[in-house]
């Protein structure tokens, strides 16, 4: 039996072999088809000058073979051939004066073949026609042409001396150019398109003109013909008090306005068709008044301590009871283990002796057979086997009671495993109960808790306040002088702070008067004044910005119109805090700016 199961499993052993061997030889097969299929094409291809097809074919080839030198020569020499063609075509396209056409060829010429010295040669010149080309156009004054051509060179070469240096005097060239517009726009008076000309002659080439100074200058006169104007007067004083009247100086609401828009405030008459405001202040008058309420405020202060019961001491007992609740379960499952292993135990006993019995017998049956053998040799005749000498009578007759004492044995092995475990859980939960008793023992049964209660005492509220009555009028320069309303306001400024005698015997410091003096406080009222005059100056500046934005929006259509423009620029000087971006963008990118900011000198 044991023989034909050898047998079946070597055959079946040689079929695998034979049929992984065969799998293996088909893929080498394959692998060798498509490698020789490869290189055949590009030889073909190569012989027909189709060199981008040639090229695909070795590299399908390599892909097979990565490590084939062979085809890595006829690669090399394709390439080298090509290269060869590439660099007469080009040669070709320079006697027909087509630089921009011969420039790509000879390019590509030295990606396939480095080491091509006609190639490289033919490169350098036909670079240096590129400069020349670009020089003269320079100097014919077609600016775009030549930067197109210096660009197409350090495109090749970045590092091309005389093409980085004619790019720079294009860029001058450019500078000056959009430099002389902006002189004649601001000759003309548009002076919108002047800054923004200006602007981008400073942008193509920083310091080839003094574009940035006049920029400047432009963005001034600008900012002066669309200021809002604030004609403050100087303010009258009814109330004697030149502290607080000092603080509604004029200067004071410049100083209070924000700086990057242009509103003017002024002491003298405003230009003509300027648009503005007339301030006109009065201190009517400034009321400081004092004064001293009594008060009562409580302190907590401890009056004695008392005995209570010790809250940590419950709390350790609660933690006791629970660990020994935890022990009794410990205990019980130990005492369930122990169980389970001593009768495990006895089974394992009786199962030794059942297979000590049964060994006993079967080694009496197999003395028993060997006596009989001896027995019938000597009575049977020469050379014969006698039937009692037959080998099975001593084969093994207890392997079922050798299988039970060894399974009863495994498992009386994890019981005791789960009896150590449980014995050592035990003994850590009694070390924790006995750690919970110490503790609780240990914990005093009361504790003093200190007995507070509240102590009134009389407490002095010092206030100070100072009111200032300011009267303004804000009209419109171009109506008459008392046309507007006034408006009278109360400005409040006050401080307070409580104070008392010390309480020694309760805790209570002595606490003097910290009132701030009344000149902080008629200070903060004139500031108070100023802020609140200055938001409404702000709010009537910018119904004015509004409608100059409402007009440049409406013309953001023709972004490129110098009516356009003009009107654009005034109204984002005027809203340079906060320059709307639908009107800057679109403004800055039909001017070419880089730098929207620019507009405004940042």
């Amino acid at each position: 039996m044991r023989l034909h199961s050898d047998s079946a499993s070597s055959a079946s052993a040689r079929r695998w072999g034979v049929l992984a061997l065969s799998l293996f030889a088909l893929l080498a097969a394959a692998g060798c088809t498509t490698f020789a299929r490869a290189v055949k094409e590009g030889d073909t291809l190569t012989t027909q000058r189709q060199w981008a097809q040639a090229e695909a074919a070795y590299q399908r080839a390599l892909a097979a073979e990565p490590g084939d030198s062979e085809v890595k020569v006829k690669l090399r020499d394709m390439r080298r051939a090509w290269s060869a063609e590439l660099c007469e075509a080009a040669v070709q396209k320079r006697s027909q004066a087509d630089l921009a056409g011969a420039t790509p060829l000879l390019v590509r010429a030295l990606e396939l073949d480095e080491d091509n010295a006609q190639a490289r040669t033919l490169l350098e010149q036909t670079l240096e026609s590129r400069v020349a080309v670009a020089q003269k156009a320079l100097k014919e004054d077609k600016l775009q042409e030549a930067r197109a051509e210096f660009d197409a060179v350090l495109a090749v070469n970045p590092q091309q001396a005389q093409a980085l240096k004619g790019v720079t005097s294009v860029r001058a060239a450019f500078a000056r150019r959009w430099f002389t517009n902006a002189k004649r726009l601001e000759e003309e008076g548009k002076l919108g398109n002047a800054l923004m000309s200006y602007l981008r002659a400073d942008q193509e080439l920083a310091g080839a003109t003094p574009a940035r100074e006049r920029a400047a200058l432009v963005r001034r006169k600008l900012q002066d013909e669309v200021a809002f104007m604030v004609v403050a007067a100087p303010p009258e004083d009814k109330a004697s008090a030149p502290d607080v009247l000092q603080r509604l100086a004029p200067g004071r609401l410049a100083a209070m306005l924000p700086q990057q828009v242009p509103i003017r405030v002024i002491t003298t008459e405003a230009p003509k068709d300027h648009e503005g405001v007339r301030l006109g202040l009065a201190l009517e008058r400034v009321l400081p008044v004092k004064s001293v309420e009594q008060a009562q405020k409580n302190t907590r202060y401890v009056v004695t301590n008392k005995a209570v019961p010790n809250p940590r001491r419950f709390e350790l007992e609660t933690a006791l009871l629970t660990q020994e609740r935890k022990l009794e379960e410990v205990e019980k499952k130990l005492g369930g283990v122990l169980r389970d292993y001593l009768r495990r135990q006895d089974e394992l006993v009786q199962a030794r002796e059942v297979a000590g019995r049964c060994r006993d017998r079967e080694r009496k049956a197999c003395l028993t057979a060997l006596s009989e053998c001896n027995s019938a040799i000597g009575r049977g005749k020469p050379g014969e086997i006698p039937k009692e000498c037959d080998p099975s009578r001593c084969n093994p007759q207890c392997q079922q009671e050798e299988d039970a004492y060894a399974r009863r044995a495994q498992g009386a092995v994890e019981l005791e495993q789960r009896l150590e475990g449980a014995q050592e859980g035990a003994e850590a939960q009694r070390r924790e109960v006995q750690r919970g008793r110490d503790a609780w023992y240990r914990e005093p049964l009361t504790v003093e808790e200190p007995v507070y209660a509240d102590y009134p005492y009389d407490v002095e509220l010092h206030r100070l306040s100072l009111t200032s009555t300011v009267t303004e009028r804000l009209v419109d320069l171009s109506k008459d002088a008392h046309a507007g309303s006034p408006h009278t306001g109360d400005y409040v400024a006050q401080h307070e702070d409580s104070s008392n005698k010390a309480y020694d015997k309760v805790g209570v410091l002595a606490d003097p008067v910290q009132l701030r003096s009344e000149a902080e406080l008629r200070v903060e009222s004139g500031d108070k004044a100023m802020e609140s005059i200055a938001s409404r100056v702000m709010e009537r500046f910018d119904t004015y910005r509004q409608r100059r934005v409402e007009d440049a929006r409406r013309g953001m259509v023709r972004a490129s119109a110098e009516d356009v423009v003009e009107t654009a620029v005034r109204a984002l000087l005027l809203t340079a805090d906060a320059p709307p971006q639908d009107i800057l963008l679109p403004l800055t990118r039909a001017r070419g700016l880089d730098n929207p900011q620019a507009l405004f000198g940042e």
